[in-house]
């Protein structure tokens, strides 16, 4: 049985996966686009983000958390109820009642 012919390795310098790792952080990239852009294999973007996970996280601008406090519902103010009927009529489809 031939074997299937295989491409030979393609090195790339840590700065260059760095790079890619990166792209892959900005808000609605797809590590597979990424991957594809680079001619690589989105595996192994994806263990390149594992190993670059630390410096990137100092350098990204990914939100940062903020406190949240859990109040009981006896000290939180009451929601106001609206009294009525709602009506509502969307422009292409029907509303079974």
């Amino acid at each position: 049985m031939p074997s299937s012919p295989t491409r030979p390795r393609t090195y790339r310098f840590p700065e260059l996966r760095r790079q890619v790792a990166e792209e892959t952080l900005a808000p609605g990239a797809s590590v597979s686009l990424v991957a594809r852009a680079h001619n690589g294999n989105a595996n192994l973007v994806f263990t390149w983000r594992r190993r670059y996970r630390p410096q990137l996280q100092q350098t990204s601008n990914a939100p940062t958390l903020l406190p949240v406090r859990i109040v009981s519902p006896q000290s939180a103010p009451p929601i106001p109820t609206a009294a009525g009927i709602l009506h509502l009529e969307p422009p292409h489809a029907h509303l079974l009642p």
